[in-house]
């Protein structure tokens, strides 16, 4: 073999040797290119969100560079990516936020130490940070840079990102859909391996909030008040309609308030991100239940004279929950994002009920009115004693 064809091999052999390995390159984040000519020596593409990271890691420097790529639920939103050395979830989080700077479309970069669920003010991290930029890519996503100094033998980070909307250059709250709070999990960099991380105990809570007060306030309290309403005016179903009335509203107010305070523990778990029209009705909500099984204890005789006033504000307390109820479970819909499916059977729910009562009103009306003919012609022609119930 020649020395000029030896000379060539070796040279090529140091090309392949000097150009970095994109582990973990498989996916849409292998084709992603950057401006000024950025290249990182690995790539993946994360779990949720549609997001990539890129980076380069120098084991013997401790350095980490690094671009973030995402893009935001609505034009001009933020993304965030972070490095979180104490746990798996947003608190802790030492997080680079990428949002426009208020004037035109321009991104800056900020840094926040993350106490809490709450993004906080920006400001120092535990890792120092250089080459902070970000900039809108060629397909709209969000393109974030930076480079972190990590700690001595740091391999296996836990990373954590997410998108939210922003309004003139503030901060909102990202959505509590699925895909956001699973926004985390583990990343080898020197193997390129990422492992995804469950939603956790919060989402779980917020689930089970969600599905305690839906039952509850939303289901078990309509149907009680429509067997108040309506079985009543049958007299066979005298007394048991007040037996059964009682126990959908005891059961409905037990599975209420095991709902209200898994949202007040997650209020206190969500410090700095307060939705206070959902709260103050779920607080309204709560309190005019407590009043109203207090209310069955001062419950006068049918034939008292106090009889009648409590009969109003038991009927004017009980309808205001339920509409309360109603629309504070659709707030908490919102809030949670969930999916239409779910919407939308709640809202068949809702509607199979009223289509209950408005045929039973129907029906009771008439079998009144035909009583109420029925002993004016006994008394001939005298007044009735009003014993077909449903006025109220």
């Amino acid at each position: 073999m020649s020395v000029t064809r030896v000379l060539a091999l070796l040279a090529a052999a140091a090309l392949v040797v000097a150009a970095p390995a994109r582990v973990g390159a498989a996916g849409a984040c292998a084709a992603e290119r950057f401006s000024k000519n950025r290249v990182y020596a690995a790539c993946t593409d994360l779990p949720t969100l549609g997001a990539s990271v890129h980076w380069t890691y120098d084991p013997a420097a401790s350095s980490l560079s690094v671009a973030f790529v995402a893009a935001p639920p609505s034009s001009g939103g933020w993304v965030a990516w972070g490095l979180n050395p104490t746990g798996d979830g947003m608190s802790g989080t030492q997080a680079l936020v990428a949002a426009p700077t208020g004037a035109g479309s321009a991104y800056g970069v900020q840094t926040y130490a993350i106490q809490g669920t709450s993004l906080g003010s920006p400001g120092p991290i535990a890792y120092k940070t250089s080459d902070l930029a970000a900039e809108v890519g060629a397909d709209g996503r969000v393109q974030m840079f930076g480079k972190l100094a990590l700690q001595n033998g740091t391999g296996e980070v836990n990373q954590v990102w997410q998108v939210g909307p922003a309004s003139g250059g503030d901060i909102g709250i990202h959505a509590m859909a699925a895909a956001n709070m699973g926004a985390k999990g583990k990343l080898n960099l020197v193997t390129g391996a990422t492992t995804a991380v469950s939603g956790g105990s919060i989402l779980r809570k917020k689930n089970t909030h969600g599905i305690l007060n839906a039952v509850s306030w939303g289901i078990l309290l309509p149907m009680g008040a429509i067997v108040a309403r309506y079985l009543k005016t049958f007299k066979s179903a005298d007394p048991a309609w007040f037996y059964l009335h009682v126990a959908c509203q005891l059961i409905g107010y037990a599975v209420g308030v095991s709902g209200w305070a898994t949202g007040i523990h997650l209020g206190n778990l969500s410090k700095g991100i307060t939705y206070s029209l959902h709260r103050n009705i779920g607080i309204a909500v709560f309190a005019l239940g407590t009043v109203q099984i207090f209310a069955l204890f001062l419950r006068p005789k049918k034939d008292h004279k106090l009889r009648v006033y409590w009969n109003v504000y038991h009927h004017s307390v009980g309808y205001t929950i339920i509409i309360l109820g109603i629309v504070n479970i659709f707030k908490g819909m919102s809030i949670l994002d969930v999916a239409q499916k779910w919407k939308t059977g709640y809202i068949i729910a809702i509607a199979i009920l009223g289509g209950v009562a408005v045929a039973l009103e129907v029906i009771t009306w008439a079998i009144v009115l035909k009583r109420r003919k029925t002993e004016d012609k006994a008394y001939n022609g005298g007044a009735s004693n009003n014993n077909g119930h449903l006025p109220m």
